[in-house]
């Protein structure tokens, strides 16, 4: 199964069991990055989370930024700079920009 369909399935496990929960997705990429445009993570209210954005790095934070989301219903479009000195300090190897729209999936 892609990571599309373990999305999908998600999905529509979570809007089954009446949590709410946010969908991350890459809509820009400038520079070196894990993922690229498209990919997507499901986070829902309890913070499990499906599938990757990044290789690791981000999805923490993504889920944190998430929280606001399901509680606000306000998109958010937040840009990460992976220089991995300045930002991170692990030494990711990532150092480019990436752009996540985070926004509330309204149940069916």
């Amino acid at each position: 199964m892609n990571d599309h369909e373990l999305i999908i399935e998600a999905i529509n496990k979570t809007r089954k069991s009446g949590r709410k929960f946010a969908l991350a997705t890459v809509v820009g990429v400038a520079g070196s990055a894990y993922k690229r445009e498209g990919a997507k993570m499901l986070i829902d209210e309890e913070a499990n989370m499906t599938g990757m954005i990044s290789g690791g790095c981000l999805e923490s934070d993504v889920a944190e930024v998430a929280k606001s989301v399901m509680e606000s219903g306000t998109p958010i479009l937040k840009t990460y700079d992976l220089d991995e000195d300045l930002v991170w300090g692990l030494g990711l190897g990532c150092p480019g920009s990436v752009k996540i729209y985070i926004e509330l999936v309204e149940p069916n």
